[in-house]
């Protein structure tokens, strides 16, 4: 059995690390490898290493940061299929699914590939007589990221390549349940030529998360996960007087009208519901069926979830694979029962899934409950399973409010053919990513990732011009080069553009 170790200062070390944790393959049940979990001592060892490299790699050029930028992203290109095969063994997604995770990662690594256009200032020439004010930013200097399960490539991604490429240094502390991926990436940086120290990775729990959120050093904290552990990570390290940005949890709704093509919205409900075993924070969990539409949704919907093809990631067969532990599938298959008991209808049932030659996997079938009402747990929760619920409004109106007083605000989306119900609904709604035919709208990594509501923690949204906003902080320079014969003596008003 292989142990899984830090990367710390270019190189693997257990470091201080006493305690090591299981990590399973979710489609067999088995253990494959085991994690060491860091302690303090670890963090700071990672911390030390990353503050020793910020000195130099802050004052690279900017030539020489996108030059490993480049060669960064020709590696992570090359190496799309053991990246993703790693996932789908530790995290237990389908192959096609891990690969598209590592290309939604790719196209931040593109983005931050053009930091030099990015990270151009602003110059006003002869704001004053004689006297010029120009603008720059300038990089933090160590940045750490606590990142999730469910996507152990693309989520550390939004934050790390936008860090470096600004001239930042980076620890990240990956989730347990997945860690191989990032030590893999974690040598692809130094296969590109990135300096030792620039990028360290720090597996852990609780203990490795706290000592960075109180770490001195540490200038600024990215986080996605649940929207508990979001507030804690955003009080925490604000009050070490940190930067933070702290991405929650979600409870994300589709609005289905009377005038969409029900079987093109059902399709991608579907995908969006059950796609990643709905363990993603832009899954569909609610669809909302407006009036008319209720009915033959819910037949459609669960002709499609009986469809799923449902087993291991590395199968190519499979559409969906199992969820990442069985406390997971557990907690998922307890919701789907108390959503029965409170009175919701059953169309598909997922519970206790056996796919044959994994009767050990962790397996949740893709499961859709209708009548629904917002009082249930199983619309409260957030599920994090291939659990879609059927919820009925009278009209749009009404399905706005209900998506509004929901306290989550991370995606939503609506099916229509009407382009002014579609506009009603995308300035109606108190949500930060909005789909108008589509379900998932992860926007492109030339934009910024987030939500409102207890989706976010912090002002500032991830990858995309905030993402650049957030890694760095700006300087204004006000400048005067007068002739010395010229010069006048200084005035004791205050200054004025005369």
């Amino acid at each position: 059995m292989t142990t899984i170790e830090h990367w710390i200062g270019g190189s693997f070390t257990s470091g201080a690390a006493t305690r090591r944790a299981p990590v399973h393959n979710p489609a067999t049940g088995a253990q494959q490898h085991e994690v060491v979990l860091a302690e303090s001592a670890d963090v700071d060892a990672a911390v030390a290493a990353a503050r020793t490299a910020f000195e130099s790699w802050s004052q690279a050029s900017l030539s020489a940061r996108t030059k490993i930028m480049f060669n960064f992203r020709e590696l992570v290109n090359a190496n799309v299929k053991p990246l993703a095969e790693l996932v789908s063994d530790e995290h237990g997604k389908v192959l096609s699914d891990a690969a598209g995770e590592v290309q939604r990662g790719l196209e931040v690594i593109e983005f931050a590939c053009g930091i030099p256009q990015l990270l151009k200032g602003e110059y006003s020439d002869q704001a004053s007589t004689g006297v010029d004010v120009f603008s720059f930013r300038e990089p933090l200097g160590v940045c750490a990221g606590i990142t999730p399960f469910n996507f152990p490539v693309m989520v550390p991604m939004w934050m790390y390549p936008v860090a470096i490429a600004c001239g930042n240094t980076f620890v990240l502390k990956p989730s347990e349940r997945d860690p191989s991926a990032s030590n893999y990436i974690a040598d692809l940086w130094r296969q590109a030529g990135l300096p030792d120290g620039v990028f360290n990775v720090v597996h852990g729990d609780k203990t490795a998360v706290d000592a960075l959120l109180r770490h001195p050093d540490v200038a600024a904290v990215s986080f996605v996960g649940s929207t508990p552990i979001a507030r804690y990570i955003h009080q925490q390290a604000s009050a070490t007087g940190k930067r933070v940005q702290a991405l929650g949890g979600a409870k994300n709704h589709a609005i289905i009208l009377p005038d969409a093509d029900l079987e093109f919205a059902a399709n991608h409900l579907a995908a969006a519901a059950f796609g990643s075993a709905g363990e993603r924070c832009m899954a569909i969990s609610a669809a909302v069926a407006v009036g008319a539409a209720g009915d033959p949704l819910a037949d459609i919907l669960t002709r499609k979830a009986h469809e799923v093809v449902v087993g291991s990631g590395r199968d190519p067969k499979s559409e969906m694979g199992p969820v990442v532990t069985a406390a997971a599938r557990d907690r998922i298959e307890s919701l789907i029962g108390t959503g029965e008991q409170q009175g919701a209808k059953l169309l598909a049932d997922g519970r206790g899934l056996q796919v044959p030659g994994f009767e050990n996997g962790f397996f949740v079938g893709p499961t859709v409950i209708d009548q629904v009402r917002t009082s249930m747990d199983v619309y409260t929760e957030e599920i994090f399973g291939p659990v879609l619920s059927v919820v009925r409004s009278d009209t749009v109106e009404a399905a706005i409010d209900l998506i509004n007083a929901n306290p989550y605000g991370n995606g939503t989306a609506i099916f229509t053919s009407s382009g002014e119900a579609a506009r009603r609904f995308q300035r109606g709604v108190r949500v930060g990513m909005i789909g108008i035919n589509v379900p998932i709208p992860v926007p492109m990594a030339y934009y910024s990732f987030g939500g409102w509501k207890d989706s976010l923690f912090g002002d500032k949204h991830i990858h995309g011009p905030e993402g650049v906003s957030f890694y760095t902080r700006g300087k204004v320079v006000t400048s005067r080069w007068p002739h010395v014969e010229a010069a006048h003596g200084a005035s004791m008003h205050f200054p004025t553009a005369s």
